[in-house]
Formats: structure tokens, sequence, C-alpha cells
């Protein structure tokens, strides 16, 4: 059974395995709105679907896993934003799709072909095993665009690195090479870069084969032990987005990236 939606293809085998591809390589694998969704949505059909048993995340080619948000023409952003609508946007948007992929029952496995970058990263963070080509690298490259950490990276890092490790990565943004992540514990395994898919296919099969009640009840238990107050810390990112999209200095972010040249913050 095959299910495509533009740019997110989605398709479950005999064995239980669902598949999605993050198909956008001509934008990084970035993510339009439409496509975050998109995103969305398979993920909580899989939770739902009693013939899936584990999923697979990876992306189309071996450049980017994913650029996180796309960008969007100013055109075609709403004209007039009133108080709120940051934060509403970011919990029904990024956040929700966090919590598909957190909250799904089935194991998720990413394959990381390439880059993941901004929310593209935290993806890779909210799946319970990932795959790392040598070649790949994780980008928290929010500060670059004067962007609140968003899709809840504050949380997932901090809960994965520890303080210390994540406010450097969150505050400097720099690249994270495949043999750090796996050091850090961001990874479970890194791989060449032609061996990637090969090793998640095997690890997602395996797990595809086991108990999949068991498994999601141990999720859930892994998640419940490590986790103190989610929706607090989501909903304080919600609104920091909405206070941050205030900004001269989110602007000139934006800018700079559509210009394709450094940002120049006046803190204001």
């Amino acid at each position: 059974m095959v299910d495509e939606q533009p740019g997110i293809n989605v398709s479950t085998d005999a064995d239980g395995v669902c598949r999605i591809v993050i198909d956008r390589p001509d934008v990084g694998n970035s993510l339009s709105p439409f496509a975050r969704d998109a995103l969305t949505a398979a993920f909580e059909r899989a939770d739902k679907d009693p013939v899936v048993r584990a999923v697979l995340l990876t992306a189309t080619g071996d450049r980017h896993f994913c650029a996180g948000a796309a960008l969007v023409p100013k055109s075609s952003a709403p004209p007039d934003k009133r108080p709120g609508d940051i934060a509403r946007m970011l919990q029904k948007g990024w956040q929700r799709l966090t919590c598909a992929i957190l909250d799904c029952g089935k194991p998720v496995v990413a394959a990381v072909n390439g880059t993941a970058a901004g929310a593209g990263a935290s993806l890779v963070l909210a799946c319970d095993l990932v795959v790392m080509s040598s070649e790949a690298q994780l980008v928290a490259a929010f500060v670059h665009r004067g962007v609140v950490p968003d899709s809840g990276a504050v949380r997932l890092l901090t809960r994965i690195v520890g303080l210390r490790k994540a406010t450097e990565l969150l505050m400097l943004g720099e690249p994270v090479d495949a043999a750090t992540c796996e050091r850090l514990g961001l990874v479970n395994r890194v791989v060449p870069s032609a061996d990637t898919i090969g090793v998640a296919e095997e690890l997602v099969r395996r797990l595809a084969a086991g108990p999949t009640v068991m498994l999601g009840l141990t999720k859930r238990m892994l998640a419940v032990s490590s986790e103190s107050a989610r929706d607090a810390a989501f909903e304080q990112e919600a609104w920091a987005a909405e206070l941050v999209s205030h900004t001269a200095d989110l602007q000139e972010g934006l800018r700079s990236f559509a210009e394709r040249r450094d940002p120049r913050f006046t803190g204001r």
C-alpha cells in the first residue's frame, strides 16, 4: 500500500514496516507547512494503523536529511499577526509533528542520510533509534537566524546531552559531525554513507518482528521516566517564539538567509 503526499512518500510492506520518506531534495528536504503537516499525518496514521509495527524515517538524496522549515515567501505570509498567532502556529505545527513522533506507539528509526538542521535536527532527536551516515551532521541552526529554538529542541537536547552541552549547541549553533553525535549519544550508529539505509532497515525490521505492544509500552515508559513536564516546556517554547517574532533580529535573520549573507544582529 502506497500513500503519497506532496513531498512525503509513505508505504507499508507486508512485514509491518512503514517507510516515510521526505522527498524534497531540491529545497534541502526542508518542510513547507503543507509538507510538515503531511509528515505529521503520516506518523499519526502509523500510530493508529494496526498493520504498522515499526516506522523508518529517511529522506531522498545524500546531502540533506531535513533542513528544517522551508523559507516562506513574504508575499505568502499573513499580512497581520495578532498576539498569540505565532505561539498557536507553533503548537499546531512543528510541536505537533514532534509529538507525533514521540507519541507514536510504534518504534521509530531514523536513517539520517545528510545534514539535519534546525527543526530537521529535532526530527532526528525525537526518533527512538538513529542510524547516521558518517558524512552527515546535526546543526542547531536557530541562533544563525535569530529564531528561538523550536520544535521541542531545547527539551530534546537537554534530555539527551544535559544542560551544559545543550546550552553550547543551541547558543553557538556549530555543526556537530557524525562521530561527535555518536559520542554525545545523539545517534545510535554511525556507518558509511552507502550503508545508512541498509543498517536502518535491519534495525527497523528487527523491531517490526518484535513484540509490538511491549515495545510501544516500553517507549512510553522511557518517555515518562525522562520527562517531568513536557507540556509546560512546549508552552514556554511557544510563547518564547511569540515574543521573538516581534524582534528586529528575527527579521534580519530571515532577510540574511534569503539574501545569502551573514546576519547583522542588533540585539533589538
